[in-house]
């Protein structure tokens, strides 16, 4: 006779919801159509936001590409890992003291052992793939395989012509597992195409995880008819939702679907009326559109001002999935009720060092060496500076950017000659 327990167990198992986890590239909140965007049409993104929760106060863990990955698939601030606090330059160049350290010595990239969300994913039961940019590492160690995932189909750098599949340079980027593949097609249908094809064949008694990192609408701004400009860049955006609707057709209707940018946009695109634009922690840097459509679990037609961040996903499906975390998770169950606590970004780029913290409405920036200090509530658009007239706030924020700092020192770092 079965006992209980386990009738309670195998029916939470069977109960797992299946994932879905779209990212666009460099794609500001002014770029989405249940933004507000203005030329530009995301019919199957809005669909999602109709049918579940729209976020207006979203965070990217970074202003690019690289860090924000780190975050979403560690659920961790990218800090902790070293060495990716800006995105990884064309060819595995690292383009900070530390990161040129770490290239030097062959490390450059997210290690294995950063627990990934695949990977505890995988251990709970799931079908596991990725397909679509990768950007966390050249070598072969640090490949998505190596990171849970069961199948990899995309582009490992940043910046890869979307005809062509090359990155600056000339060299091929376009791998399936570990392997170099030559596959004709514009780059955002063969990511559409290839997600439609593994859901096809994948296994039915199981759940899946699929997570589609698309390049689009990172530059170079290439339409799928090889517009040019901002009709380009629209037309990018335009290909990609429509994959996008396609995909989610394709799976079943209780999927958890979540569409999220990897940063603020760039200056081609738009973030509303959002100060800054990639690479700076400014609201427009590392503000970005989020929806997530739960059936069962979230209200269609939400709309949600909860101040949240990429690494809060990884925490939230880790929960949805009932998969324990790995290790301590810096994000949070975006389900449960928030609770009250600061947020803190940090990053480098050559010799660019920005870093900010938010509590509440308020908001500390230090962008290389210069402070601002902003109330959002009252200023959203960071127009007024009150650093000199609410000096008190401004040297809590402070310090708790100094005690932040030192809890994300990243051990693999302990070697890097100190100056």
């Amino acid at each position: 006779m079965i006992s209980r327990r386990v009738f309670l167990i195998a029916a939470a198992v069977a109960a797992r919801p299946n994932i879905v986890l779209f990212l666009a590239d460099d794609m500001g909140t002014g770029d989405v159509g249940c933004y507000g965007a203005d030329g530009i049409k995301t019919p199957h993104i809005d669909a999602l936001a109709r049918d579940g929760v729209r976020y207006t106060q979203f965070y990217a863990n970074a202003p690019e590409c690289t860090p924000s990955r780190t975050a979403l698939l560690t659920g961790r601030y990218p800090q902790r890992v070293g060495g990716l606090e800006c995105a990884i330059g064309v060819g595995n160049v690292g383009r900070y003291d530390e990161a040129e350290w770490l290239q030097k010595r062959g490390e450059l990239g997210l290690p294995a052992t950063e627990t990934s969300l695949a990977q505890m994913l995988r251990r709970g039961g799931y079908q596991t793939t990725c397909i679509g940019k990768w950007h966390l590492g050249y070598d072969p160690k640090y490949s998505a395989l190596r990171h849970g995932f069961d199948h990899y189909f995309g582009v490992l750098g940043g910046n890869a012509d979307y005809f062509t599949h090359e990155e600056e340079g000339g060299d091929k980027v376009l791998y399936e597992g570990e392997r170099l593949v030559d596959r004709p097609g514009y780059l955002t249908d063969l990511l559409g195409d290839e997600a439609i094809a593994w859901l096809g064949r994948r296994s039915a008694s199981k759940p899946f995880f699929l997570y589609v990192p698309f390049t689009a609408p990172h530059s170079p701004t290439q339409g799928p008819g090889h517009e040019e400009g901002k009709a380009g860049y629209a037309a990018m955006i335009g290909r990609m939702d429509h994959q996008i609707g396609r995909v989610v057709a394709a799976v079943p209707k209780d999927t958890i679907v979540i569409f999220a940018s990897d940063n603020g946009a760039t200056r081609i695109g738009s973030n509303g009326a959002l100060r800054g634009f990639k690479t700076e922690v400014f609201e427009g840097g590392i503000r970005v559109p989020c929806v997530l459509k739960y059936p069962g679990k979230v209200k269609a037609g939400t709309v949600s001002a909860r101040v949240a961040l990429h690494m809060d996903l990884t925490a939230t499906l880790l929960a949805a999935a009932a998969v324990k975390p790995a290790r301590r998770l810096d994000g949070e169950d975006l389900m449960e009720p928030a609770q009250p606590r600061a947020v803190f970004w940090r990053y480098k780029r050559m010799a660019n060092r920005r870093k900010a913290v938010r509590r509440g409405d308020w908001k500390l920036v230090v962008d290389n060496g210069k402070e601002y200090l902003f109330h959002l509530g009252e200023d959203p658009e960071e127009k007024i500076n009150r650093v000199e007239q609410t000096s008190e706030e401004a040297a809590a924020l402070r310090q708790l950017l100094v005690v932040w700092e030192e809890d994300v020192r990243a051990p693999r770092l302990a070697g890097f000659p100190a100056k």
